[in-house]
């Protein structure tokens, strides 16, 4: 399921990002419910000469070193009439940074028309940047996956299949091994600068696992605080399947797969499930071989090549020794 997001409150903003990002409020808390409508941070300076046109309205806007000593270069009735026709246009809220006061002008208009006016001491630069990724965040698209996430050696790898399947059980064992949990059951996927995706749980049950025949558990206090992670990139999908003597399975892995999510396309596998297969370790080393695979150690195509080159010997009359892997391309196979 895709959500889109169309704005978020001013005082979701300060809420979720007040520590962060060091803000407090001047004045204004009574428009704290406007909109911020676009994921970006604008700074007003062209504005603030009167030129309006192509004016970034619906963005946060701050005012740092630079528009606060031009400022100083106008008259209070000039900078009254600014103001007006900035907050006019709806904007969603105005940010000081370095800790400046607010010009009297620019006071007496926020108070007046409910213009929320915050203050941070962070640098311009700094927390120009810092906002932008805070507000990405809020604005990047979102969905929720029928799935298990996991931290696998550095590798995100989701788990996909049907309810009962086993995801949990799996999960569990991986975890055992040292791995960590990052969400179960349902996981919340978000799609980051359109080039990675993110998983993270709900708050509610972060944390927590559900075991059929057991019940709820508490992983945090089972295995420790590591086995936790709060969030992770998807680098693998794996989806766990009923085995059925029909089933054709992978044998060479040269053919790859994906799984689409909100747009991108992500490595996946089919794993299947039978009596006497331990899941936990085939998940381990699809993660491994993932991971060498992205330092441009495929072990399919790896294979695959040694082998062209011994039957193009052969057909030439000239059968000599494979060469030996070497172990220091291939740190992960010794």
């Amino acid at each position: 399921m895709q959500k889109a997001i169309h704005g978020i409150t001013v005082a979701h903003f300060l809420e979720t990002y007040r520590d962060k990002l060091k803000l407090e409020v001047v004045t204004g808390e009574a428009g704290l419910h406007r909109l911020i409508r676009e994921g970006s941070i604008n700074r007003p300076s062209l504005a603030l000469t009167g030129f309006f046109k192509y004016f970034a309205n619906k963005r946060i806007q701050v005012l740092g070193a630079a528009e606060m000593t031009y400022l100083k270069t106008l008259s209070q009735k000039k900078q009254i009439e600014i103001f007006q026709g900035m907050v006019e246009r709806h904007i969603p809220c105005l940010i000081l940074t370095r800790n400046y006061n607010p010009t009297h002008p620019l006071l007496v208009v926020a108070q007046e028309m409910n213009l929320p006016l915050l203050r941070t001491p962070m640098i311009t630069m700094n927390f120009v940047n810092l906002a932008t990724l805070c507000i990405d965040n809020e604005f990047a698209p979102s969905a929720t996956e029928h799935a298990t996430t996991l931290d696998i050696k550095g590798v995100g790898v989701m788990l996909r299949g049907t309810s009962g399947v086993g995801k949990s059980e799996c999960a569990l064992a991986l975890i055992e091994r040292g791995h960590s949990l990052v969400a179960d059951d349902l996981t919340v996927i978000k799609l980051l600068d359109e080039r990675e995706l993110m998983a993270t749980s709900r708050p509610l049950n972060r944390g927590w696992m559900e075991c059929r025949g057991i019940g709820i558990i508490n992983i945090a206090e089972m295995f420790g605080v590591k086995s936790i992670r709060l969030e992770k990139r998807i680098d693998l999908v794996v989806s766990l399947q009923e085995w059925t003597p029909e089933v054709v399975e992978e044998r060479t892995g040269l053919e790859e797969n994906y799984y689409e999510m909100l747009g991108l396309k992500v490595p996946h596998i089919e794993l299947y499930v039978r009596p006497g297969r331990d899941m936990a370790r085939l998940v381990e080393v699809a993660a491994l071989t993932q991971a060498l695979k992205k330092m441009g150690h495929d072990p399919a195509k790896d294979f695959n090549d040694r082998l062209i080159s011994f039957m193009a010997r052969q057909s030439a009359g000239k059968v000599l020794p494979l060469k030996p892997i070497d172990r220091e391309e291939h740190p992960l196979g010794s």
